[in-house]
């Protein structure tokens, strides 16, 4: 569509419908990325504006980049003159309506055609008001009943303005939209933020600013929350994996499947394409969350075949000890394998929906099958390893010194 939509003088910018009234109410950008410009004078600020747009045209990512022309609307301007309306015994009033009645045009009536209904407007022919010359002819009526040219009373010209003034934070401003594909928006910002950094700031008048918005503006504030967040969530899983062991180094080992999660998460979404966004770090959230369940499982069972063959007093050499936490590792097989095949059997139909709302469904179950899978393989193979070494060097080695 982008390639047969190519029309001279226009810009495309491709996004949801949903999502493009959204980035509008928000932060009043209609493309993933924006530039807001900010300053005093709508012409230095279009002139700002087309140099962004030539810097960022070249940006790897930038599917298209438009600033939009603040300037370059050409209106009718009105100079009254109020000493001749003085002479005349007219008003301001008289002559603003002569002039919208005669150029602008005049609702009279409505004419009814049926269940129609259709606005009757009054107002002079093309030919008489499509050039400065003959609007300087239109006559005004004097309370006298003389009919003056609207020349004698008013200076007519065409003036260039802008066809719309923004406003924001106490400032005019101006907008540069670009729409971003092929990448994510974090690395297109900061590459474009760098190459704006130093090619244009340093151009820019006294008073005036850039500030970058759209969807960017958000990814923003969800970052600096993400970064006290994640934080938060990893606290509150190690103290509840604390309350439950009452063992650091058991805390410590479950956290281990975080690592052997994220292994499988990331090259799930490098390989389909998937970029950092919100919705795959909720996906990594929870993903610690189902992690650090399935290691205390493991762990549970690992304790369990530990205590009883300590029970039994089997303990008494590190083939005792792999007896032991083989058993309890083999006993965690079935249960960790239902486990996974439930969590696969309730996401990966997910990765095959096309509804709305899939993309961001996708981007959340992605990095939990991938996580899932790699922690199934890496719990079964590593966290006995390193609960035998754990258990061998800091309790039954120095127990059997003891006892010797």
């Amino acid at each position: 569509m982008d390639r047969a939509l190519k029309i001279p003088g226009t810009t495309n910018a491709w996004t949801m419908p949903i999502r493009n009234r959204i980035d509008m109410l928000t932060t009043g950008v209609r493309t993933p990325v924006g530039v807001k410009i900010f300053g005093s004078d709508l012409g230095e600020i279009a002139k700002i504006g087309t140099e962004i747009e030539r810097t960022l045209a070249h940006v790897p990512g930038t599917r298209s980049v438009y600033a939009e022309r603040t300037t370059g609307g050409y209106f009718l301007d009105f100079d009254l003159k109020r000493d001749q309306l003085a002479r005349y015994g007219l008003t301001i009033d008289d002559v603003q309506g002569n002039i919208m009645s005669a150029v602008g045009g005049e609702n009279i009536t409505t004419t009814v055609e049926g269940r129609e209904r259709y606005a009757v407007d009054v107002r002079y022919l093309r030919d008489y008001r499509s050039d400065l010359d003959r609007l300087n002819r239109v006559l005004v009526a004097t309370p006298s009943g003389a009919q003056i040219p609207i020349s004698e009373l008013a200076d007519l010209r065409l003036v260039e303005g802008p066809g719309m003034i923004r406003d924001e934070n106490g400032l005019l401003s101006g907008y540069v939209y670009i729409d971003v594909a092929g990448r994510d928006l974090g690395s297109y910002v900061e590459e474009a933020r760098r190459l704006v950094r130093e090619k244009v700031q340093p151009h820019l008048p006294t008073g005036y600013s850039l500030a970058w918005s759209g969807q960017y503006e958000s990814m923003q504030r969800v970052r600096e929350r993400l970064t006290y967040v994640l934080p938060l969530t990893i606290f509150i899983i190690f103290v509840l994996l604390y309350l439950n062991t009452r063992s650091v180094v058991k805390t410590l080992i479950v956290f281990l499947a975080v690592p052997f999660s994220a292994v499988g998460a990331v090259w799930l979404l490098h390989w389909l394409g998937y970029n950092m966004s919100i919705a795959v770090w909720v996906g990594l959230i929870a993903l610690m969350g189902v992690d650090a369940e399935t290691g205390v499982f493991m762990l549970l069972y690992l304790d369990l075949a530990f205590e009883e063959w300590k029970r039994n007093g089997l303990l008494t050499s590190w083939d005792g000890l792999k007896e032991a936490i083989l058993h309890g590792a083999v006993k965690r097989v079935r249960p960790k394998v239902m486990t996974v095949a439930c969590m696969f059997t309730g996401l990966f139909p997910i990765m095959w929906s096309t509804g709305s709302g899939a993309d961001v469904m996708k981007r959340i179950a992605a990095p939990m099958i991938g996580g899932i899978f790699t922690s199934f393989i890496m719990e079964l193979i590593v966290y006995p390893a390193i609960y035998a070494i754990w258990k061998w060097h800091f309790e039954v080695k120095p127990s059997l010194r003891t006892q010797q």
